[in-house]
C-alpha cells in the first residue's frame, strides 16, 4: 500500500500545505508551521551537544558507529541530536503530512554545510508504521540478516504534554493532525523485540511512566526526563 499524498490529507483536515520561500508550511490560513533544523545550530555545537540529555541518555560505550531508531519522528529534532553526536538514526514518522514536513527539512538541511554531515545520518521512513517497523527489524535480526539496534527512542504525544501558551500555539495544527498514542503496550514491546543495548523515552519531567514500565534509570531536566531501560542482552 503507497503513502497518502499529504497534500490532500492535509486538506481533508481543513489545512493546506504551501510551498514558500522557508520551506514546506502547514496553514490553517492564520497560522504558519515548519520543520526547520536551523534553530538547532546553537545546540549542535560539541561543547553543548555531549550536555544535552538526550545525548547522555543514548550513550553507548565503545561503539564506533551507534544506530538508533526513533520511533516516533515528529519533526526530527530530537534525532538531529543524536545524528550530530555521532549515531546514525532511522526516522519513523507515520503521519503523511508530518512526514512531508520533515522530509522537506532534511532536504533543505542537506544543502546547509552546518547541517549536512548529521542530515546525512538521517534515514526518512516517510509514512511508515513504526511497531512494524521495529517488529520487521526483529524478524530480520532474529534470521541473522540485521544486527540490533543500540538505541530504541520513543517520544509519543500524549495529552499532559505542550501545556504552555506558545507551545499549544505553536503546535495547534498538528494536533489535528495526528492523536497521542493510544497502545503504549504495544510500542514499548515493539522497541523491545529487535534487542536494542537501551530503550530511551522522553516524558515531562512529572509525567507518568510509559505503559506502567519501571524504567532502569532516569535521566531529568527542569521540563523533561527520560526514561531507560535496559533490557538484558540476549
Amino acid at each position: 500500500m503507497g503513502v497518502a499524498d499529504p497534500f490532500s490529507v492535509a486538506r481533508a483536515a481543513g489545512l493546506e500545505l504551501v510551498r514558500t520561500s522557508e520551506g514546506l508550511t502547514l496553514t490553517d490560513g492564520t497560522m504558519e508551521l515548519r520543520a526547520d533544523f536551523g534553530r538547532m545550530l546553537p545546540r549542535l555545537k560539541q561543547g553543548r551537544l555531549q550536555q544535552e540529555l538526550l545525548v547522555k541518555a543514548a550513550r553507548t560505550k565503545g561503539i564506533e558507529q551507534p544506530w538508533a531508531i526513533d520511533a516516533t519522528a515528529g519533526f526530527g529534532e530530537d534525532s538531529l541530536l543524536l545524528a550530530a553526536a555521532g549515531f546514525t538514526v532511522d526516522l519513523y514518522e507515520q503521519d503523511c503530512v508530518i512526514a512531508a514536513l520533515l522530509k522537506d527539512a532534511l532536504d533543505r538541511a542537506a544543502d546547509d554545510p552546518a547541517l549536512a554531515t548529521a542530515a546525512a545520518h538521517m534515514r526518512l521512513h516517510a509514512g511508515e508504521d513504526s511497531i512494524a517497523g521495529l517488529r520487521h527489524a526483529a524478524e530480520l535480526i532474529g534470521r541473522g540478516e540485521l544486527t540490533a539496534p543500540d538505541v530504541v527512542y520513543l517520544d509519543p504525544m500524549f495529552p499532559e504534554r505542550n501545556k504552555s501558551a506558545a507551545v499549544k500555539k505553536k503546535f495547534q495544527l498538528l494536533h489535528h493532525l495526528e492523536q497521542p498514542c493510544a497502545d503504549e503496550e504495544a510500542l514499548v514491546e515493539a522497541a523491545l523485540a529487535p534487542h536494542p543495548r537501551k530503550v530511551v523515552i522522553k516524558r515531562p519531567v512529572k509525567g507518568p511512566l510509559l505503559a506502567g514500565v519501571k524504567p532502569s534509570y532516569q535521566l531529568a531536566g527542569k521540563a523533561v526526563r527520560y526514561d531507560v531501560l535496559v533490557p538484558p542482552r540476549p
